[in-house]
C-alpha cells in the first residue's frame, strides 16, 4: 500500500526517538544495543505479519467497518476484545493504515516494553553475568519470543507495554504516576486480571519493600492493594468466576484445562494429571524439543533450552538470599511472575497459549535471574575486601 511508504519510516524514526528520551540513563552501549533490538522487534513484526494468520487480523479488519459511534461505545463500555477493536480502530480505520503498517505500530508498543525492561536492569543490576562465554546481558532481551509475540496487532502486545509501563513507573511513582494511570487503566480495558496480579505482586514487594521507609511501605501497598481488592469484582465477572472461593477457582481452572487441552487445539498438551510442579515447568519452559511440530517450535524449543541453563545455573547461586537482598521493583516482578504462574499454568493446555501468556511474565524472570548474578558478584567482591 502506498500509504506504508509513509508511515513505515515514522515508526521507525518514533522508535529512535523513543530511545533518546532517555539519553541520561543510556550508555553508548546501552543506545546502540536498543537500537538493535529495535530493528530485531520490527523485523519480527514483518515475520509476524505474514506468517502468523490469527486474531491480529481481525482486530485490524473489524474496526475497518466501524463508525465512530462504535468506536466511542467500545472505548469507553468495551472490555476485552471490543476494547481492543475500538483501540485500533485509530490505526486501522482513521489512519487507513494497512496490516502490515498496523502490525509495526503494535510491534513499536512491544519494543517500548522492552525498552522499559532494559531500563529496570540498567538501574537494578549492577554487574553483569558471562556464561559459557557470552554476556547474559543484554543477550537474554534478544530472545525470539520476547519479541515475537510482543509484535502483532492485539492483547498481547497492548498489555506487554502496560507491563513495562508499569514496572519502570513504580520506581518512581510520584513523578511517573502518569505512566502507572495509564498503564493500569489500559490493562483494565484489556485483560482486568492482569491488574490484579500486578496490584499483588507489587503490594507484597511495597510490603516487604527493602530500603523503603515504612511509611511508604505501609502506603503504597495500601493503596495497590485496595485497587486490587477494588477490582476483584470485575475480574471475577470478567473470568465468569461466581465468588472468589477456592472451589470456584478450582473449577475455573479445570474448565479452561479441558476447553484447552483439546486435541483441536493444534498444539495441545493434556495437563490435568500432572504435578503441581511439573504445571509450573511446562508454563516456565516448553515447548521443549520432544514438541516441536515445525520451525517455530524449534526456535521457541532452542530458547527454552537457553532458558533452562541460565535458571539452572541461578538457582545455584542462593536464589532466596538474592531475593532478599533484591530492590523492591525486582521483588515485585518475582511476585508478579508467581501470581500469574500459579493462575495460567493451571489452566493452560496448549503450548502456543503458554507461550503467548508466559510472555507478560517472561522479563520479571529473566531480569530476576540477572540480578541473582550480580548479587553473587557483588558478594564475591565483598568478600576480597
Amino acid at each position: 500500500m502506498l500509504l506504508d511508504l509513509f508511515y513505515i519510516p515514522i515508526i521507525v524514526l518514533l522508535g529512535l526517538g523513543f530511545i533518546q528520551l532517555f539519553n541520561k540513563d543510556l550508555s553508548e552501549r546501552d543506545h546502540r544495543m536498543l537500537r538493535n533490538l529495535l530493528f530485531f522487534h520490527l523485523f519480527l513484526g514483518v515475520y509476524y505479519c505474514y506468517f502468523i494468520l490469527g486474531d491480529a487480523v481481525g482486530y485490524w479488519r473489524v474496526p475497518k467497518a466501524y463508525t465512530f459511534e462504535t468506536f466511542k461505545e467500545g472505548l469507553f463500555d468495551g472490555e476485552g476484545t471490543m476494547f481492543m477493536y475500538a483501540f485500533n480502530f485509530l490505526f486501522s480505520n482513521l489512519l487507513n493504515m494497512s496490516y502490515l503498517s498496523n502490525t509495526l505500530v503494535f510491534s513499536l508498543f512491544g519494543f517500548m516494553g522492552i525498552t522499559f525492561f532494559y531500563l529496570v536492569v540498567v538501574k537494578t543490576v549492577k554487574y553483569n553475568k558471562r556464561l559459557h562465554g557470552y554476556i547474559l546481558f543484554p543477550a537474554l532481551f534478544f530472545l525470539p519470543n520476547l519479541h515475537f509475540w510482543s509484535a502483532g496487532v492485539g492483547k498481547d502486545t497492548t498489555l506487554f507495554l502496560c507491563i513495562g509501563m508499569f514496572t519502570y513507573g513504580v520506581m518512581k511513582p510520584i513523578i511517573r504516576s502518569p505512566l502507572l494511570v495509564l498503564s493500569v487503566l489500559l490493562a483494565l480495558a484489556i485483560r482486568p486480571h492482569i491488574v490484579l496480579f500486578l496490584m499483588v505482586g507489587f503490594g507484597l514487594a511495597y510490603i516487604l519493600g527493602g530500603k523503603i521507609s515504612v511509611f511508604q511501605r505501609v502506603a503504597f501497598s495500601t493503596v495497590l492493594l485496595g485497587i486490587g481488592l477494588a477490582i476483584l469484582p470485575s475480574v471475577l465477572e470478567f473470568a465468569k468466576i461466581e465468588d472468589a472461593s477456592a472451589e470456584s477457582f478450582d473449577k475455573f481452572a479445570e474448565g479452561k484445562a479441558a476447553v484447552l487441552s483439546r486435541a483441536s487445539t493444534g498444539s495441545a498438551i493434556d495437563i490435568s494429571s500432572y504435578p503441581f510442579p511439573l504445571k509450573v515447568l511446562t508454563f516456565w519452559f516448553r515447548p521443549f524439543f520432544f514438541d516441536v511440530r515445525n520451525i517455530n517450535g524449534l526456535i521457541a524449543s532452542l530458547e527454552n533450552l537457553v532458558l533452562v541453563i541460565v535458571f539452572l545455573k541461578a538457582m545455584r547461586s542462593k536464589p532466596l538470599q538474592a531475593f532478599k537482598a533484591a530492590p523492591f521493583v525486582i521483588k515485585g516482578l518475582v511476585f508478579f511472575l508467581i501470581v500469574g504462574t500459579l493462575a495460567f499454568s493451571q489452566s493452560l493446555g496448549n503450548v502456543g497459549i503458554m507461550i503467548r501468556m508466559r510472555n507478560m511474565f517472561l522479563p520479571g524472570l529473566l531480569i530476576y535471574m540477572l540480578w541473582i548474578f550480580s548479587y553473587e558478584q557483588e558478594r564475591k567482591l565483598i568478600r576480597k575486601i
